[in-house]
């Protein structure tokens, strides 16, 4: 069996200890190192009991991670921090960025393999992961955006997992507290991703609530010819045939249906009485489907290794 050599740059947050998880769980891959100036010269095992190979912690900079011998090397790090990183790594050397900084970069390759196929993945070297938000919406508007008269709107609640682990107002679990809370109500990152990558005029409003994990978002659409639900369904039932991370379903979707599972969810399709306004529901894990487990999607097609299956998360 080949085993590739992985490096992961941004080890503490929430989306790594995911990534530390999923990556011990695979056998065709061996974790090579993870970067981490808060918890430099601990035991990865102490975060990450998956991972026993008695590696350590440790704060790289770009030249030392360009230094390693990896195949690949994900970074999970805030946006804006990726440059240097990049810069400095091989280009013969397959990375997966979880920023947004390379989104809207067309000599990246934009990793949603449901949507937009996987043969482009497979020669990637420079793959950017999509938003969490970006993701839900766009599973919800990608198979029906050739019947689109108009804009897409697309209402997001997520966890406040979503906002990192430094200390906020959107993470703050007191103001968080009996509450629900908009913000960047205009000009979002994911609302322009979605319009960028999906060709339809995507408006986004983002909440916070005060659960940990997961994203509900919920997409008015403006059909250009009326469809009934039956056919509804059939669209999205054969957009996502044989994609074992996408679930269809009549029903609508909670985001108890998507926290801590691998994939999403896609449902609802409520229709307007004259059959041309259309709302569908999409519900994932912000830390998995909308960020760790995508990565490792487009990880192991980059690198040639099997998808896999995914387990649901036990944090």
């Amino acid at each position: 069996m080949t085993v590739r050599r992985v490096g992961l740059v941004g080890a503490r947050g929430h989306t790594g200890r995911e990534l530390l998880r999923l990556i011990g769980a695979r056998g065709d891959l061996e974790l090579a190192f993870a970067s981490s100036r808060e918890w430099a010269g601990r035991p990865v095992a102490e975060m990450a009991p998956e991972i026993t190979t008695g590696l350590e912690f440790e704060a790289l900079t770009p030249d030392a991670v360009s230094a390693r011998d990896v195949d690949a090397v994900i970074l999970a790090l805030p946006n804006g921090a990726a440059a240097p990183f990049v810069a400095a790594i091989a280009e013969d050397t397959v990375i997966v960025d979880l920023s947004a900084d390379y989104r809207f970069d067309a000599s990246w390759t934009y990793g949603l393999p449901e949507i937009y196929g996987r043969d482009g993945l497979t020669a990637a070297r420079r793959i950017a992961n999509p938003g969490c938000y970006a993701t839900a919406g766009q599973l919800a508007i990608a198979p029906v955006r050739g019947r689109l008269a108009g804009e897409a709107h697309v209402f997001g609640v997520s966890g406040y997992s979503g906002a990192g682990t430094a200390p906020s107002r959107k993470n703050d679990v007191e103001a968080l507290a009996d509450n629900l809370m908009p913000y960047a109500l205009t000009g979002h990152l994911h609302e322009q991703e979605m319009t960028r990558h999906t060709g339809a005029t995507v408006r986004f409003t983002p909440h916070v609530a005060a659960f940990f994990r997961g994203i509900v978002a919920t997409t008015h659409l403006t059909l250009q010819s009326p469809m009934t639900p039956d056919a509804v369904r059939g669209v999205y039932e054969h957009a996502y045939a044989g994609e074992p991370l996408v679930r269809v379903t009549a029903d609508i979707p909670e985001v108890r249906d998507g926290a801590r599972q691998p994939g999403a969810v896609v449902g609802g399709f409520g229709l307007g009485g004259d059959g041309h306004q259309l709302v569908v529901v999409s519900v994932l894990d912000n830390l998995l489907k909308g960020a760790a487990v995508q990565a490792m999607q487009n990880l192991t097609l980059a690198l040639g290794l099997p998808e896999g299956r995914y387990r649901p998360s036990p944090l």
